[in-house]
């Protein structure tokens, strides 16, 4: 493989600020002390001088405090069920840091066909290449008086596919390679000192290899929305279609666990299910009514947990 074209590594390239990521970020309901500790971390990963800045201000001389923080590996893990907002936060935080740094942020997701075809060396080749790509970006954003001048976010969705376990008997020679390229990557964004970082999302963090996890500044774990989540993210749009807070009250209870044992709905089950279908349900030429809204609610089956398959390898 003479030349990777960046389209084969990744799915695209977004920049921050961006309004419409403000947008998104601010619907995002319900998981606000995780925006908040993931900018704040991936802020530090990417722009180093703020927490001297801040030492300075508050903490002078405490530079080996400083020091700890800033030798955190740059690699963050957002680990959940399918529709709990991970990879809808990570697609999107760069926003956020973007604004916080008053930086340029910019995200590189990387293509699930970077898993490459199985022929020998593709994926690491393919891993390499991506990793290769945002320290040559990053290191241009580097400035001698310590802030940079901008970021990368690497960000690798649907994790376990790129970073599975090498403790899995099954596991194909190509795909322990892939990982070891991977665990290379990182530790030479580290070594660099390159305003970058490595996001993970994965539906299975017992799958990811035990040395990408050890590597973790923090591992983020999101879960399915309690009622407090769900009526944040329902009492907007249902409160501008008329319903009275106590409506969306019953709303919000048929959407939760309906007897003990069972699941409620996720963020994506509320966000691209549920309230699409209300509207879909009225339109052209009746209003969303109540009852109806709450039938519907009652007839939808949440997404069911992710099941771990007991195969290994591809």
């Amino acid at each position: 493989m003479d030349h990777i074209a960046l389209d084969d590594l990744f799915d695209r390239r977004l920049t921050f600020p961006d309004m419409a990521a403000s947008r998104r970020l601010q619907r995002m309901v319900g998981v606000d002390e995780a925006k908040s500790r993931l900018t704040k971390i991936l802020g530090i990963l990417i722009n180093p001088q703020g927490p001297r800045t801040w030492a300075d201000r508050f903490h002078r001389g405490a530079t080996t405090l400083v020091e700890y923080v800033e030798r955190r590996p740059p690699l963050v893990v957002l680990a959940g069920d399918v529709g709990t907002g991970k990879t809808e936060l990570a697609e999107n935080v760069g926003e956020a840091v973007a604004r916080q740094e008053g930086i340029e942020v910019t995200l590189y997701p990387v293509s699930l066909s970077a898993r490459g075809s199985g022929r020998v060396g593709e994926m690491t080749q393919l891993v390499t290449a991506a990793f290769d790509h945002a320290l040559g970006a990053a290191v241009k954003l580097k400035r001698p008086s310590g802030k940079a001048s901008g970021g990368i976010i690497l960000l690798v969705d649907e994790a376990d596919a790129l970073t599975q376990s090498r403790e899995e008997g099954q596991m194909h020679h190509e795909d322990r390679a892939g990982v070891n390229a991977f665990i290379r990557g990182v530790d030479r964004m580290a070594e660099k000192h390159v305003p970058a970082a490595v996001i993970l999302c994965t539906n299975r963090l017992s799958a990811i290899d035990p040395a990408v996890r050890r590597r973790a500044a923090d591992v983020f774990i999101f879960e399915r929305p309690n009622d407090v989540q769900r009526q944040a993210v329902l009492q907007g749009p249902l409160t501008e279609a008329g319903f009275t807070t106590a409506q969306v009250t019953k709303i919000v209870g048929a959407t939760g666990p309906r007897k003990d044992g069972d699941i409620g709905f996720t963020f994506s089950d509320l966000t691209q299910r549920l309230l699409p279908t209300l509207v879909l349900d009225a339109y052209p030429d009746k209003p969303i009514a109540f009852d109806r809204a709450l039938a519907i609610a009652a007839g939808i089956v949440p997404t069911p947990p992710f099941r771990e398959s007991k195969a290994g390898g591809r």
